[in-house]
């Protein structure tokens, strides 16, 4: 078959990155397949790069109903009624084999208008509690691919649609997957990595320094950190840095995460969908300190899926003081066989082949007469 005869599948996409990155894994499995993509998404998003920047991209009308007052709330609503009326003359024209959808309110036009029309779809959840946006459409999709293996907030009646695919990797991060955890001995330089999320996040900026200033002086001299900071804090971290001797390399953004990454004997974030994804795709142990304000808690959930799995620490931020997190670095530090075997537990709580899952499970969706 060839690639214009080839079936058409729909991607309803927005948001952060953790809606996005597993979009972007998936749409590169697929068009090694040989599949045409396309790409729902909200109309106020910007243009993306990567494999996403080469799909055909329509955008709709799109609003988040979740922690809103009654005026934004109605707003929302009627701005996601009109996204589906969009969608549904989008669809209409393209005229998918499937559409699946990837949470957060950017995806649900494209998905609601896909069931009204009768076209197979799946969703994507990639959090440990299925999200607001995939419950309104949980009940009517055709599958619910999860990261997790356990995931909550799923109704009874809908378990036999799950489908544990894991969560796909961006694929700078899976072509790092077999670097090997870099081996700590008795003397050598400590790589820690400090990851704020997406907009980084003041509370690592201000503890972690403090944390690192109680450590022992010898213990000090061999930390390498790379940490992550929103702009209005860099000076401020750099300055405790630069008063206690600690290499440091600072920025608001990493445009090398991967390799540092792969680098890194220890790292400090939130828990968000992707860190834990990408983490555990390279086998990284990890202190994650959950954004508490999170809707629904997710990411304590996700916290809490890798730490009972062995391969992280969860640390609560009413917890995570400069003194618990300093006793918590010199306990591990001076025990490297405990950060090894966590990162071996990280690996195996990853599924390195999620991608493939779930180009798989999509493939199946598509119906009988499309296939040829």
């Amino acid at each position: 078959m060839s690639l214009s005869t080839q079936p058409l599948i729909a991607l309803a996409a927005g948001g952060t990155g953790g809606h996005v990155f597993p979009a972007e894994a998936l749409a590169a499995a697929l068009l090694e397949r040989g599949y045409r993509l396309a790409l729902v998404t909200d109309r106020r998003g910007a243009a993306y790069g990567g494999t996403l920047g080469r799909l055909d991209t329509h955008r709709v009308a799109a609003g988040g109903l979740a922690g809103r007052g009654k005026l934004a709330t109605l707003r929302a609503a009627v701005e996601l009624g009109l996204g589906i009326f969009q969608a549904r003359g989008l669809l209409r024209r393209i005229a998918p084999a499937v559409v699946v959808g990837f949470g957060g309110y950017a995806s649900v036009p494209g998905v609601v208008a896909a069931v009204m029309a009768g076209i197979p779809t799946a969703i994507h959840e990639q959090n440990a509690v299925l999200g607001r946006a995939n419950r309104l459409m949980a009940g009517r999709v055709g599958r619910i691919a999860t990261s997790f293996a356990e995931v909550s907030h799923v109704e009874p009646r809908l378990t036999p649609k799950l489908v544990h695919t894991g969560m796909p990797v961006r694929a700078a991060i899976a072509a790092l997957r077999d670097v090997p955890y870099p081996a700590l001995d008795g003397d050598g330089a400590i790589d820690l990595l400090v990851l704020g999320g997406s907009q980084g996040a003041r509370v690592l900026s201000e503890v972690v320094p403090a944390a690192l200033t109680r450590l022992p002086e010898p213990l000090r001299r061999r930390i390498r950190i790379a940490q992550q900071c929103r702009p209005e804090d860099l000076d401020a971290v750099r300055a405790v840095y630069d008063g206690s001797g600690i290499a440091a390399t600072l920025d608001s953004f990493f445009a090398d995460v991967p390799e540092r990454l792969a680098a890194a004997h220890l790292v400090i974030g939130r828990a968000g969908a992707s860190t834990v994804a990408e983490l555990t795709a390279l086998g990284r142990p990890a202190i994650l300190v959950p954004y508490p304000h999170a809707i629904d808690d997710h990411q304590t959930a996700n916290a809490h899926a890798v730490e009972d799995g062995g391969g992280a620490w969860l640390m609560p931020q009413d917890a995570f003081t400069a003194d618990t997190l300093a006793a918590r670095l010199d306990s591990l530090f001076a025990h490297p066989e405990t950060l090894s075997r966590t990162a071996l537990c990280a690996a195996r709580a990853g599924r390195a082949d999620a991608a493939g899952r779930l180009a798989d499970l999509v493939v199946g969706l598509i119906p009988a007469e499309k296939r040829t």
